[in-house]
């Protein structure tokens, strides 16, 4: 993940190999999920930012890459406008939300 820290209105990048490991063509859905560490109003646990369909040829490893601007991390907030605030931010890659064998986190400085 690039980079680790992101100013506002800045963007971060997301790469992540993924390998068949198998026998046959495969195709897998890569999915990029987002969680606000700290929030000022309560935030989903996962949050679905992004996802790619990929085919892979047996032993074919191919990077799948991800592009979230700080804008993408925006909610609304209590009074019902919508903010990006500065803080931590976990984000997990992988095929399904229970199951993501890539964690990273990034941060937002003002």
């Amino acid at each position: 993940m690039q980079p680790e820290k992101v100013k506002m209105g800045g963007k971060v990048r997301v790469r992540v190999e993924v390998e068949n490991t198998g026998d046959a063509d495969g195709e897998e859905v890569v999915q990029l999920y987002v969680n606000d560490v700290v929030a000022s109003v309560t935030r989903p646990v996962r949050e679905l930012k992004g996802f790619r369909r990929i085919a892979l040829k047996p032993g074919e490893t191919r990077t799948v890459e991800f592009e979230l601007s700080t804008a993408d991390l925006g909610f609304y907030g209590k009074d019902m406008k919508r903010i990006v605030e500065p803080g931590e931010f976990g984000v997990g890659v992988g095929p399904s939300s229970s199951n993501l064998p890539m964690l990273s986190k990034f941060e937002i400085v003002a």
